[in-house]
């Protein structure tokens, strides 16, 4: 599964591919009943679609479901970030801190598996902070979205530095507690840039 996740976000692996355990198999050198399992795994998390008579294919994402899923991510956000501020111990919020110091460790990382991995952690860290059970059994769906979205992204705007500048605003507003630049913070970060990134695919539809 990892080894998958790693294809489609490197771009060996594209969004709209289509997968065969025969070729899976000879690639990763492992089993066909493993790949099997790898895969229906991948497309329970939502990461492969099941397509009749045509077999898996690595999801893709429109311009509707981008937003959707903005919008979604940026309300269950904003609720693990008020079960962090609850926490007056700041025990959860050290938790969030000491993820994002590994983030902008490998932030210019030149290999995009880890720069997405450290993305990836670093989310999760909000949620997992949260201490709210029904969020983390949401996270792996969840991520198979981001790792969909972002290796979009990523072949169609490569940005290091407006991604570490936009994450780093996001835990400097965390740190003073207030809610509603938090929230303008993640609007910018998860609305804002879904909006962006849904301009860029349409230019690119109307330019091919």
């Amino acid at each position: 599964m990892n080894e998958i996740r790693r294809g489609i976000v490197s771009g060996s692996i594209k969004p709209g591919d289509k997968l065969t355990e025969v070729k899976l198999s000879a690639m990763l050198n492992v089993s066909r009943p493993t790949i099997r399992e790898a895969l229906t795994q991948l497309a329970q998390e939502g990461l492969l679609v099941q397509e009749p008579y045509r077999g898996l294919r690595v999801a893709t994402l429109h311009a509707a479901e981008i937003l959707d899923i903005a919008r979604t991510r940026m309300a269950l956000d904003m609720l693990a970030v008020a079960s962090i501020l609850e926490d007056t111990s700041g025990r959860r919020m050290k938790f969030v801190e000491a993820s994002w110091e590994e983030y902008d460790r490998v932030a210019f990382h030149p290999d995009p598996v880890v720069l997405h991995e450290s993305h990836i952690a670093f989310h999760r860290s909000i949620w997992a902070a949260s201490e709210n059970a029904l969020l983390l059994r949401l996270w792996p769906v969840t991520e198979a979205h981001l790792t969909i979205a972002l290796a979009q992204d990523q072949a169609t705007r490569a940005d290091p530095v407006r991604a570490h500048e936009v994450h780093e605003q996001l835990v400097r507003t965390m740190r003073t507690g207030d809610m509603d630049a938090i929230e303008a913070a993640f609007t910018v970060h998860t609305i804002d840039s879904a909006k962006e990134f849904i301009a860029l695919l349409n230019n690119e539809e109307q330019t091919a």
